[in-house]
């Protein structure tokens, strides 16, 4: 070998890079791969959900985030197109301190955990790293081939974690199966400025239409436009005109500010898919993050469940470096402590595609019915609000919820808001 470690990530995204600083701090040498060239770069918003806020918090990187950097918003308001108010989700509902969601200025979190991996495990982060091919001994995997700055390399690792996205090389190549389903529908994100600094979220649902409109650091506004997947090239070719119209037609007390869109350089296209490995662990190796169980936007949980699938896979591997067992049985408790989870946000993002993203009229008025129930009922307002903020593994709508919701059944209960136990 021409490197040894006792972890090898591949891909440092936003769970790679966060499992290289809990490893680090637990004593455990690691070493993280990042095919990309250096720290990402462009436009994407992002929303830092509490129970994210939460875990940087525990791990000393919250204070850390560049002052100015992020918007706390309490409010968020859902509007039919055209305006009218159907539901409010208030963050304060939440205990405290974390009851507000921060609106981040582009790849802040990110950065900010890159820079804080190269502090504090100097030389452990490796970019224009390219994953090739898995080494093995028998069924054992023991480490990986990889080409850093060109240069072809064998690196051993009792481990080998794929935290390289949701198509991940690692997971083809230990030969997982893993459920690939693409969305119909993907988001173009726009930066906008606004002249009067916006304070709560605005999310404007209507046939087939969706626009969110979210406060941003420095008096700027992410607009989150649904469009058809790979509909960009044609879109852009009718010019921002069309598009600059379409959402004053949407959200038209918010016209003054479309007009500050002007070039699609203030744009970047986000497509959508979700994934579902059969198995996360092998001996040897195990998957994480997005390459075990990419979600849709609509969870707003892609980052958060990476960092937490980072914080409670380091825990893991220390028992395993204590016993020296690294095998598929005892990497699997990190997947029986994360898969649940994980799980109910993928169906829960499901869900919300079926009814906000659809074009039926008669779903429309049932989704439209949904959120004017929850706005006068606490009790489910305050279990979506907690499976949102990344706070609870458990769906928030059972059966009879369900019924609910929709205005079939009374609901004894609507006032009450449940005791909440924290996730451990």
């Amino acid at each position: 070998m021409d490197i040894t470690t006792d972890v090898l990530i591949v891909g440092a995204g936003g769970g790679g890079a966060v499992l290289g600083i809990a490893l680090a701090r637990k004593g455990i040498a690691n070493l993280v791969l990042e095919q990309a060239g250096g720290p990402p770069q462009g436009i994407r918003g992002e929303i830092l959900q509490p129970n994210g806020q939460a875990l940087l918090h525990k791990l000393g990187l919250l204070d850390r985030l560049p002052a100015g950097a992020s918007k706390a918003v309490r409010l968020f308001h859902f509007r039919k197109s055209g305006g009218e108010r159907l539901c409010t989700i208030d963050y304060e509902m939440l205990p405290s301190p974390f009851n507000r969601a921060l609106v981040m200025w582009p790849n802040i979190v990110h950065t900010t955990v890159l820079d804080h991996l190269q502090q504090e495990n100097p030389n452990a982060l490796r970019f224009n790293a390219k994953f090739l091919s898995l080494l093995r001994d028998g069924k054992n995997i023991i480490g990986v081939q990889a080409e850093i700055d060109g240069v072809p390399l064998q690196v051993g690792a009792r481990v080998v974690v794929g935290a390289d996205g949701p198509f991940s090389q690692v997971r083809e190549a230990m030969g997982i199966s893993a459920s690939l389903h693409r969305y119909k529908d993907s988001y173009l994100v726009a930066v906008l400025d606004t002249a009067e600094e916006l304070h709560e979220a605005q999310y404007y649902v209507g046939q087939q239409t969706i626009l969110g409109l979210f406060p941003a650091p420095g008096k700027k506004v992410y607009a989150l436009y649904m469009v058809s997947s790979d509909s960009l090239p044609s879109l852009k070719a009718q010019g921002v005109a069309p598009l600059r119209e379409k959402w004053k037609s949407i959200a038209p007390d918010f016209a003054p500010l479309f007009d500050s869109f002007v070039d699609w350089n203030q744009t970047a296209y986000m497509g959508t898919g979700r994934v579902r490995a059969k198995t996360w662990a092998m001996d040897g190796a195990v998957l994480m993050g997005d390459a075990a169980h990419g979600m849709n936007p609509h969870a707003s949980q892609g980052r958060m469940q990476a960092m937490e699938d980072a914080v409670i896979l380091a825990d893991v591997l220390e028992e395993c470096q204590k016993s020296q067992d690294w095998s598929a049985q005892a990497l699997q408790s990190f997947e029986r402590a994360r898969r649940s989870q994980v799980t109910m946000l993928q169906q829960l993002a499901d869900e919300e595609v079926f009814f906000w993203n659809t074009g039926n009229p008669i779903l429309s008025l049932l989704r439209d019915r949904v959120f004017r129930t929850m706005d006068c009922n606490r009790r489910l307002k305050y279990q979506v609000l907690l499976a949102t903020a990344g706070l609870s593994a458990k769906s928030p709508f059972g059966w009879i919820d369900r019924f609910q919701a929709a205005g079939f059944l009374p609901d004894p209960q609507a006032d009450h808001i449940p005791v909440h136990t924290p996730l451990a």
